[in-house]
């Protein structure tokens, strides 16, 4: 598929990029709108009914099948929307696009010699409607957000859980884009999947839905790559993500940098592809489905931390990537994203010391966080007044099933009662009671924290929700401290400004190792008191792959000619420091084996 950009907008959040597309579609540029809240896409399509004077038919929570419905009713609205705004910029407002567009873009150069030649504004505008490309409207799936749904405490079919009927909605709306699976993967979900045709090819490898699978290594790719060939189902992008080095939630798996990792999609790209196709297009045939005349590709696109556009650059030209993903710093650009005022004015000022990697998340995955959030600060005053946890209006990540079959959000009312009534009962130390009781109540209401900006923001009722709002950029946001236009930001991607608030920002790679480190250390640190082999196994992996990826980069930056020329000696610095820490802390590990018993 052509772009008109070399980045995409990645989904941040639940609310922040609800109606991105809408803001950004028309220029070319591609974002994801997150599916999780169909409540909260309810509410912003009757606002944009009403704005745009589009006949609205709420959609209760009476009728049948109302989460999937709600989602194709607010896709298709958005669609519609984006071809309408598209529409106008290819006849009123072509420069505006034009002016967007990467250095030497073939389209900036047609249209310089078009304008150049004086020729009509008819003919230039015939040409805009042929050659401008709309970006894509996709939409973000965690796959274990896939909650059960029950009709009068009666367990409803499987395609009623939330991610199935999140996928429907996608499916049967008119919407031709990506459905990014993220968070692991989904069997039963994959094979949902494959009922639906919009996500088969024609005979000319066309497809009306596709694919992209965010993952943070090869061999996650080629598993679930492999996995949904075997349903006749192609992944049309794989979309890379520093494990860490990122918004939101963050997967650490054992030490895999992003270099490195994007690196051996480099190596293996060809021999993913041909292992793949050949598994996909004989399953096309035992379906019945007609087999694409050409061979099918795919994409490789990276996100995670990327600042500069010599960052940006080096990514694509060195990996052979399509695209390279840069959110958080979008959530300073309210042409872009939706960001409530306080929060804003919060994410302007944050330092390094205000963005930390926390336990907060309900899903029990470590989630970049905000201090001061006001979402964590409603957590705090509730356990203030000893009623810790959330009344969980929503129930989204309500998955638990400790204490009852339909599941609890662990970050519930309901839920911290019982956990906290149930450690009363181990007659624990004052110490260790605190320390477990501190674990219970730092989870904070997610599914509802990361949609209310929006609803403040557009001045739209909170009764249900509250006015907290969780926020979770990724440790980039230290580095921007002003509020941007979308030209802003587009000028400093493809180098024509700089929006960087200082001169001290760590390339992106040490970033990502240095964060990385923290990690190793503080999971060390909680593993001292109950060292087992199963934990030792983990650092010990986790530690062998570091030490390769820092050897990786320590060669790659001698070899580099044109690139981060003035940061070269710099950074290989810092590599021989991580290093030497690296050094300790594996140190750190093979001594505390020989010190401490392991348990069963």
């Amino acid at each position: 598929m052509k772009h008109a950009h070399t980045f995409h907008i990645p989904v941040m959040g639940i609310g922040f990029t609800i109606d991105t597309p809408l803001k950004v579609a028309q220029y070319g540029i591609s974002s994801a709108i997150s599916l999780v809240d169909d409540i909260l896409l309810e509410k912003i399509r009757k606002m944009y009914c009403e704005k745009f004077e589009v006949p609205y038919k709420e959609i209760t929570n009476k009728v049948h099948d109302f989460r999937a419905k709600r989602i194709t009713s607010y896709l298709n609205l958005i669609n519609d929307l984006v071809d309408k705004k598209f529409e106008t910029i290819k006849y009123d407002n072509i420069k505006s696009y034009i002016d967007m567009l990467p250095n030497g873009a073939s389209l900036s150069v047609e249209f310089k010699r078009l304008t150049e030649k004086g020729i009509n504004m008819k003919v230039i505008k015939q040409w805009a409607s042929k050659k401008l490309i709309k970006g894509s409207i996709d939409v973000n799936i965690m796959t274990k957000v896939d909650k059960d749904n029950y009709l009068q405490k009666e367990k409803l079919p499987t395609e009623f859980n939330d991610a199935h009927a999140a996928l429907r909605g996608f499916a049967n709306s008119k919407l031709k884009s990506s459905v990014i699976l993220s968070a692991g993967m989904n069997p039963r979900l994959y094979a949902y999947m494959s009922k639906f045709e919009d996500f088969y090819p024609d005979e000319n490898g066309n497809f009306k839905k596709k694919i992209t699978l965010k993952v943070s290594d090869y061999r996650s790719a080629l598993i679930q790559g492999k996995f949904l060939a075997k349903k006749g189902l192609w992944v049309s992008e794989y979309r890379i993500e520093s494990g860490l080095n990122c918004g939101g939630h963050a997967f650490a798996t054992e030490g895999y940098l992003l270099g490195p990792v994007l690196n051996e999609f480099k190596q293996k790209r060809e021999a993913l592809k041909q292992t793949i196709e050949a598994i996909y297009k004989q399953e096309l045939i035992n379906l019945g489905h007609s087999v694409p005349i050409a061979s099918l590709g795919f994409e490789v696109s990276a996100q995670g931390g990327v600042g500069t556009q010599e960052e940006h650059d080096f990514l694509i030209k060195e990996y052979n990537l399509e695209s390279v993903g840069w959110g958080t710093p979008f959530l300073l650009v309210p042409e872009a994203t939706t960001v409530d005022n306080d929060t804003l004015d919060k994410l302007v000022k944050a330092k390094e010391e205000d963005l930390y990697l926390s336990n907060i998340s309900p899903l029990g995955i470590p989630f970049h966080n905000l201090k001061n959030n006001t979402k964590d600060l409603e957590k705090e005053r509730y356990i203030r007044k000893n009623r810790p946890g959330s009344s969980c209006p929503k129930k989204f990540v309500a998955l638990n099933k400790e204490f009852k079959e339909e599941g609890i959000c662990t970050a519930s009312r309901e839920y911290q009662h019982l956990k906290i009534k149930q450690l009363e009962n181990e007659n624990l130390s004052a110490k260790a009671f605190k320390k477990r009781y501190n674990q219970i109540t730092e989870k904070s209401c997610t599914c509802v924290g990361l949609g209310t900006s929006v609803l403040i923001a557009y001045n739209l009722d909170t009764k249900t929700e509250g006015t907290g709002v969780s926020v979770c950029p990724g440790p980039n946001m230290a580095y921007y401290s002003k509020i941007m236009s979308l030209k802003n930001i587009t000028d400093h991607i493809y180098g024509r400004d700089n929006m960087l608030s200082t001169n001290n920002r760590p390339n992106v790679f040490i970033k990502e190792l240095h964060i990385y480190l923290e990690y190793l250390k503080n999971k060390l640190d909680e593993t001292k008191a109950t060292f087992t082999k199963k934990e030792e196994k983990y650092l010990v992996t986790f530690s062998k792959n570091l030490k390769e990826g820092i050897h990786y980069y320590k060669n790659m930056f001698k070899e580099l000619k044109s690139s981060f020329k003035d940061i070269k000696e710099h950074v290989l610095l810092e590599f021989d420091k991580s290093e030497k820490t690296l050094e300790l802390i594996t140190l750190e590990i093979q001594n505390l084996r020989y010190k401490e018993p392991f348990s069963a």
